[in-house]
């Protein structure tokens, strides 16, 4: 299992400015921050089933945030990329995202998809973690304010 949340963030994978404004085109945006991971085996496979999992129920879970993610077999260990968009992107029920966090996880290993998404969760009910992860002016900010969080939620910080 991973170690903590703020040890998948890389800042060639943290997008604070995704131009699309469109769900599919987004999610595209954000995913093509994967496509050279070398974690991911089969970024094609990875992107369909992603976007298949999109289809299925909401990723959002309100206030602006979303995980979309795929359990599969196209990617060896879990891989975290960012998105965040200042208009927003519309999803299901009227909710507008502004922020993705996106998520693939070997299919063999559910218990780490799920301790990244129970560690976000915990986080983002922080009225202040979620502003200070909008408001992030660099890539390097949002890993500063990612590892603070993290921190605090762990009982370091």
């Amino acid at each position: 299992m991973p170690g903590r949340v703020s040890q998948l963030l890389d800042l060639t994978r943290i997008s604070l400015q995704v131009k699309n404004t469109k769900r599919t085109s987004a999610l595209n945006e954000v995913a093509q921050l994967l496509a050279n991971h070398p974690g991911v085996q089969n970024f094609d496979g990875f992107y369909a089933e992603l976007l298949a999992r999109d289809r299925l129920d909401t990723t959002s879970l309100g206030h602006g945030f979303a995980v979309p993610h795929a359990r599969t077999d196209h990617v060896q260990q879990i891989v975290m990329a960012v998105g965040r968009s200042e208009p927003g992107i519309p999803f299901e029920n009227g909710e507008t995202v502004r922020m993705m966090f996106m998520l693939g996880t070997p299919k063999a290993r559910p218990g780490d998809y799920l301790q990244v998404l129970s560690t976000l969760c915990r986080m983002l009910k922080d009225p202040g973690n979620r502003d200070a992860f909008l408001t992030a002016p660099t890539p390097e900010a949002f890993v500063s304010v990612m590892t603070a969080a993290e921190n605090k939620l762990l009982g370091q910080g």
